[in-house]
């Protein structure tokens, strides 16, 4: 009896350990040369975090020579959905 009652304790933590693993961020940078013609846009890559998104769009936006007219967006872990023809993303973030 008691070892059938460890065998579930423990195969019960095992399945809440699984079920809480965090998942990996990747964030999906998006820059927009002209901010207000958000339909054009340049896939700018995909980073391991917020701030790493954040400083490649800004570097991509001054190589650009585009400060006061583009804008950028950051996304967390797109994914393409063929149906809307577009990226889909959990969060998006500035």
């Amino acid at each position: 009896m008691s070892k059938n009652i460890l065998f579930i304790t423990l195969l019960t933590y095992l399945f809440i350990g699984c079920a809480s693993a965090p998942t990996e961020e990747k964030w999906t940078s998006w820059v927009y040369p002209d901010k207000t013609q958000t339909k054009r846009v340049i896939k700018n890559g995909v980073f391991n975090s917020l701030k790493e998104c954040k400083d490649a769009s800004i570097k991509k936006i001054s190589a650009l020579n585009l400060e006061n007219k583009a804008d950028y967006k950051c996304g967390l872990n797109c994914n393409y959905n063929k149906d809307l023809k577009t990226d889909v993303c959990q969060k998006m973030s500035k």
